[in-house]
């Protein structure tokens, strides 16, 4: 039998084919780049327990879809982005920078390969930093209020 009226249009639009691609490129967002989406450990431990519990589940779907390719291990480097003129020695290594000095005694900036880098004030490159992400068994949430709803006072009778 059939519906008497139609079925209502959901409101908005219409649902995407990439959801995820959709909301990773939305907005500048922590811990994405083009490549990965990188979640520190430390938060996704910290998370309320229903969080975890649908996180694990969805990664272990995850993870059963995607076993059989050779996956590789990740060293992930907490890094942030960085001027080439305001680095050291030691952070333009790591970088795969050269500076030196040209016959008019400015600086010069190179590649690795010896290519010069044009306009070195505004080039930026990503430095390895000290990790601000609270580690291992950390709650993150301890210096925020509690989420939900607030407890009520229990009604004081007269």
């Amino acid at each position: 039998m059939y519906a008497p009226d139609p079925l209502p249009r959901h409101a908005g639009p219409p649902a995407s084919s990439t959801p995820i691609r959709d909301f990773l490129d939305s907005a500048p967002r922590p811990g994405i780049s083009e490549g990965y989406a990188v979640l520190p450990r430390g938060l996704a431990e910290g998370m309320p327990l229903p969080w975890q519990q649908a996180m694990s589940h969805l990664l272990h779907e995850f993870h059963q879809v995607y076993a059989h390719l050779n996956w590789p291990e990740y060293r992930v480097v907490p890094s942030r982005r960085e001027r080439l003129v305001d680095l050291d020695e030691e952070q333009l290594a790591e970088v795969g920078c050269l500076v030196e000095i040209d016959v008019d005694g400015e600086l010069v900036y190179r590649e690795r390969n010896g290519k010069r880098i044009e306009d070195p004030e505004r080039h930026e490159v990503l430095v390895s930093c000290l990790d601000p992400i609270p580690g291992q068994h950390l709650n993150a949430n301890q210096d925020t209020p509690p989420r939900g709803f607030p407890v009520q006072p229990a009604p004081h009778w007269g």
